[in-house]
């Protein structure tokens, strides 16, 4: 057993005993727990990512819920921890689960939450973001002009792509896919193709507007094509970006087959999941094509990059940010707290889980039901009418 490590404790004696595994952004997640009662306890460790064992001394003899973080390890040790304890829910504070053994916690009757439904838009702005700096070259510019290496302006000095009049490819057109190509084609007039195995209805009707109003205005349309394959995607696209589940068919999607199919200076971008792209051969399609660039957000093995990525000039990467926006953040918060208090409370789950605005209303009490627990049906919760 792990020794006892620093906690932060609001409403000591509180009914019901929820722990956060990580201080979280924003006072209103805790401010709701207090309201029903619960006491909260935040761990306060100066530790990045907790070990299983730290975890365990944060559940003790007595809890209620955990909220957690898609760093730990939840798999059948901490499920059957935290149903001793007497605790029935769980909830990441992460729109995925890849770090959640289900199955463990259907074993053990627990509950597990997650957060969608609040990162699209902010998910879909960091791909557009990674998109442009690639597109423009804005990392290494920066680095050249604080290495004082800057003496004037030159006619090839760090030429990019225009992205107006290009083609995005998006492989996964759901909520953050199709976000993100709304904000490509509108943001840069780009045209669109898009590989899904379930046709993007509302997607398609954007782009078609879209286009009709340029062409109104005087200016060319821009288009968009449902693609029969992937591959047709990488052949075509000059920008792609990733938005696929992560699942044995998607593991290494982007491999050093797939990426000799794309454009000697395509962009790529990856905001879903690290896996989805073997980094070793992405490495080395790196070096081998200088004008192929790169921004990625998540990693195959986080924290970690394989070995010369970091010194690619043409990759950007940063520390899975996606859905670092302070409002994103706080709403993630919120929703894994209510996750939490709902099981503990008894109350019904949320019908839809993408339709999130009444929780995160801070001008009204939230529904009384959880936002979002993936195992509510094989545990047999009931579902909210409201």
């Amino acid at each position: 057993m792990a020794k006892p490590i620093s906690i932060e404790v609001y409403n000591p004696n509180g009914k019901y005993r929820v722990v956060s595994t990580k201080s979280m952004p924003g006072t209103r997640w805790i401010n709701l727990l207090i309201e029903q009662d619960c006491r909260v306890e935040i761990c306060t460790q100066k530790k990045t990512i907790l070990s299983v064992e730290d975890i365990i001394a944060l559940i003790g003899d007595k809890c209620d819920g955990v909220i957690g973080q898609l760093t730990e390890d939840w798999g059948e040790t901490l499920f059957a921890a935290l149903s001793r304890a007497g605790g029935k829910a769980f909830s990441n504070m992460a729109v995925g689960y890849n770090n959640v053994d289900v199955n463990a916690a259907n074993k053990h009757g627990v509950a597990v939450g997650n957060t969608p439904g609040v990162l699209t838009e902010t998910t879909a702005e960091l791909a557009a973001s990674l998109s442009l700096a690639a597109a423009r070259r804005i990392v290494e510019a920066d680095q050249f002009m604080r290495a004082g290496l800057y003496d004037g302006w030159l006619p090839h000095l760090f030429v990019g792509n225009l992205l107006k009049g290009q083609t995005v490819g998006v492989i996964g057109a759901g909520r953050i896919g199709s976000a993100y190509a709304r904000m490509m084609v509108e943001g840069f007039k780009m045209n669109l193709i898009y590989y899904d195995l379930y046709q993007s209805t509302r997607l398609e009707k954007f782009v078609t507007a879209y286009g009709e109003f340029l062409k109104a205005n005087g200016e060319q349309p821009v288009t968009w094509k449902r693609a029969a394959s992937m591959d047709e995607v990488l052949r075509e696209a000059d920008v792609i970006s990733l938005h696929p589940i992560l699942d044995k068919t998607t593991y290494h999607l982007i491999n050093k087959e797939s990426l000799a199919t794309m454009k000697k200076e395509a962009i790529l971008v990856n905001c879903s999941r690290g896996p989805v792209v073997d980094e070793v051969a992405l490495v080395e399609h790196l070096k081998q094509n200088p004008m192929f660039r790169v921004g990625l957000d998540v990693f195959e093995d986080e924290p970690y990059m394989k070995p010369g990525l970091a010194d690619m000039k043409n990759a950007v990467v940063v520390p899975h940010i996606a859905s670092a926006s302070k409002w994103t953040r706080e709403g993630m918060a919120t929703l894994a707290a209510l996750n939490v208090l709902g099981k503990i409370k008894g109350y019904p789950v949320w019908g839809d889980p993408n339709r999130v605005a009444p929780f995160l209303n801070e001008n009204a009490p939230p529904p009384a039901a959880s936002p979002s627990i993936v195992n509510a049906k094989a545990l047999g919760l009931p579902v909210s009418k409201l």
